[in-house]
């Protein structure tokens, strides 16, 4: 009862720090917040944390602190499954309204929360420019026409839009410090809303420096404005270099690039660095501060990822399927448990020193206390040297096999395993997308004696493959699927076979057929095996020494080097009293920018030294390498029910969606495959949605779950 009292009390504390989080963005373009604003800052300046520290408190602290609560949230949330109760308008929410082949599958809550984000881009806008608008004053540098200089108030305004999306840009890719998990987001929505924001972030920062571009063009001022490096004020030269390099980001990030030359992509992507400098010299530390929150955490989160993936481990052993898909097994720490449907990434220093991949996980913590494994299809560069990497020793006869190290960062996964508050399963995949299912198989069969579950009454795994060999995929549950003597397992395969024609072979001769797979084990030098994240609750301890240490050398510094401002406030009071006027002294901008700068580089080593004194000790203790458990032996089919295989042709949804109704009032779909079979799936739990009236509680509800692991 306590736990709970105090899991509501985190919560209701989340919900009113966003909430205050969002009204200072409403606020923000307002006389009245304006006016207030600038009180605070003068009332601050003579205190100890002067106005740069009243900014790190408002602006930047929130979303530090939602970190902060979020993650004692997930240490004391239980992993077990939501009780199952009545259906709410969550439900119908979460479920796809908008399936296009363009954006791909949008949910109501999506575009509602998206209509919600337009629509304060357009207040931000109106407020700012209106106002502009109606003290409009001639720039003394230039001599512009009235409509130039509307224009260029227009731009600038669309700079502040451009502000407003990189505040959140970097929160859906956080991985250990993700603020989204108890919120259930998966990987795949959080990257598409990475690539929802960064769009319209460079959309807004283009039409912002192309249109002031453009104005100092048509006023032949642009050979003196453009290379101006000011004092105080706007740094132009560093938005433009901020905006170039985030062009080329943005550029080589396109579906069109980024599949094709991942290595191009993923290398470019880390000029997120100089984006980021740049523009805070560009829009100065005022501005900073809104968009620093993501930035801190992203920068402590790096930090974290780098400190995980040491040291590193080793391949245990290696499993070829005919698909050119390979099953690695790695050594793991029996402590360590996660959720299915988690990920993890993967370096091989071999192939490259720089780049991650991420995989699913295929097994389960709770059968496999000393091993996990990932499946890897072997399409791009990267994945076709480590399929040849793993070729050359199956076909080698030498004494010893080689030993393949790695570095691993995760696993990164759901905070509970929601899947089980279901009634039943329908379970669909495409090729290689049977990978998460292969480890939620395992969990619910695991927890068939287990008391605390209420597990799936039904559960139908609906796979669609090229080729029957593919079948050979499901190995891992073999054992599963043709052992049905369990009372409570209750697992239905349909497989189908779209480029085959017709053949007398069965389901249970594919999966007993072990010839089509190759196994091949590797001498183990390193003893680490994979340890996994730090706990939740050193995680919010690890923020909070950095955000601390962080506002304690920002306060320092500014002190010492930003002087002149308390001097100057202090003649101004004194100018007041005898009436006179007296000059200001301004610190150059680029002073304070330098101190975020430093600030933060500072306190991100003291956190690092924690973070790698809390790594060591997890890592006293050296396991030996263990051998990779062997497959279970092949039980006999039951005879009341067989698993079915269909040959040239694709799954028909309706009929399935049809003849699994009775599993239940509440269905859970999950799919994971080619992005034309995940449409047709949302097509159709939006069709069975839409004929669902709201008087008609008793009937069966899809709710739709999309599962995707790549970029």
């Amino acid at each position: 009862m306590g736990k709970a009292t105090l899991l509501a009390v985190l919560k209701v504390l989340m919900i009113l720090i966003c909430a205050g989080w969002i009204s200072l963005w409403l606020l923000k373009p307002t006389q009245l917040w304006t006016k207030k604003w600038r009180e605070a800052e003068d009332s601050a300046r003579p205190t100890v944390f002067g106005y740069y520290g009243v900014n790190f408190a408002v602006y930047t602290f929130p979303v530090v602190a939602l970190a902060i609560i979020g993650s004692v949230f997930l240490h004391l949330v239980p992993r077990e499954p939501r009780s199952r109760q009545a259906r709410s308008s969550a439900s119908f929410l979460s479920n796809p309204l908008l399936v296009n082949t363009i954006v791909g599958v949008i949910s109501s809550i999506e575009i509602l929360v998206v209509s919600l984000f337009i629509v304060f881009l357009a207040w931000t806008f109106y407020a700012r420019i209106s106002n502009d608008l109606k003290k409009l004053m001639p720039i003394k540098s230039l001599k512009l026409d009235i409509w130039q200089l509307k224009y260029l108030r227009v731009a600038t305004r669309f700079g502040l839009l451009a502000e407003a999306c990189l505040a959140l840009l970097l929160l859906p890719v956080l991985r250990s410090l993700s603020i989204f998990r108890f919120l259930g987001i998966q990987f795949e929505a959080s990257v598409r809303y990475h690539i929802w924001l960064g769009t319209a972030m460079i959309f807004f920062a283009t039409v912002h420096g192309g249109s002031t571009l453009f104005v100092w063009g048509i006023s032949h001022n642009i050979q003196n404005e453009m290379w101006k490096w000011q004092r105080t004020g706007r740094i132009y030269l560093a938005g433009e270099t901020a905006l170039v390099t985030g062009l080329v980001m943005w550029i080589t990030s396109l579906p069109q690039i980024r599949r094709k030359k991942f290595e191009l992509f993923y290398y470019t992507h880390h000029l997120y660095i100089i984006f980021l400098i740049f523009f805070l010299f560009h829009a100065g530390d005022r501005h900073f501060y809104m968009v620093f929150g993501g930035i801190f955490l992203f920068g402590l989160d790096k930090l974290l990822r780098i400190i995980q993936s040491r040291p590193q481990s080793s391949i245990l052993s290696a499993r070829v399927f005919p698909s050119k898909a390979i099953e690695l097994v790695l050594p793991k720490d029996p402590s360590l448990k996660y959720a299915p449907t988690s990920i993890l990434f993967m370096k091989i220093p071999s192939i490259s020193k720089f780049q991650w991949h991420s995989f699913s996980i295929t097994s389960s913590s709770s059968v496999d206390d000393h091993t996990l494994s990932l499946m890897v299809k072997c399409e791009g560069e990267w994945t076709n040297s480590l399929y040849h990497m793993i070729h050359e020793e199956l076909d080698s006869h030498a004494d010893e096999t080689r030993c393949i190290p790695i570095a691993i960062e995760g696993p990164y996964g759901p905070a509970s395993m929601d899947f089980l508050r279901y009634d039943s399963l329908l379970l669909v995949a495409g090729g290689i997308g049977i990978t998460p299912f292969l480890s939620i198989l395992q969990e619910i069969y695991s927890a068939q004696n287990s008391s605390k579950y209420k597990l799936p009454s039904k559960i139908q795994l609906i796979y669609a493959v090229k080729s029957s060999q593919d079948i050979c995929l499901l190995n891992s549950i073999s054992h599963l699927l043709l052992n049905q003597s369990h009372e409570k397992w209750n697992l239905k395969l349909k497989a189908f076979v779209t480029q085959e024609e017709q053949s007398g072979v069965t389901v249970r001769e594919l999966l007993n057929d072990l010839s089509l797979v190759r196994s091949v084990g590797f001498s183990t030098k390193s003893n680490y095996a994979v340890h996994g994240i730090e706990s939740s609750l050193w995680m919010a301890g690890l923020i909070g020494i950095c955000s601390s240490v962080f506002l304690i050398f920002l306060i320092c510094l500014n002190h010492i080097f930003v002087h002149s401002e308390k001097k100057g406030v202090a003649a101004e009071k004194l100018a007041v009293r005898s009436k006179e006027k007296v000059p200001k002294e301004e610190t150059p901008s680029w002073v304070a920018d330098l101190i975020i700068l430093f600030s933060f580089i500072i306190a991100i080593t003291c956190s690092t030294f924690v973070a790698i004194i809390l790594r060591w000790r997890r890592l006293k203790k050296e396991i030996p390498p263990v051998s990779p458990k062997q497959s279970k032996g092949m039980a006999t089919m039951s005879p009341f029910e067989e698993h079915e295989i269909h040959f040239e042709g694709r799954p028909n949804f309706e009929e399935i969606f049809s003849k699994f109704e009775t599993g239940g009032l509440d269905i859970g779909v999950l799919v994971c495959g080619p992005v034309t079979m995940k449409d047709s799936v949302a097509l159709m739990c939006q069709q069975k949605s839409h004929c669902l009236k709201a008087t008609a509680k008793k009937k069966p509800y899809f709710n739709f779950h999309s599962l995707n692991f790549t970029l």
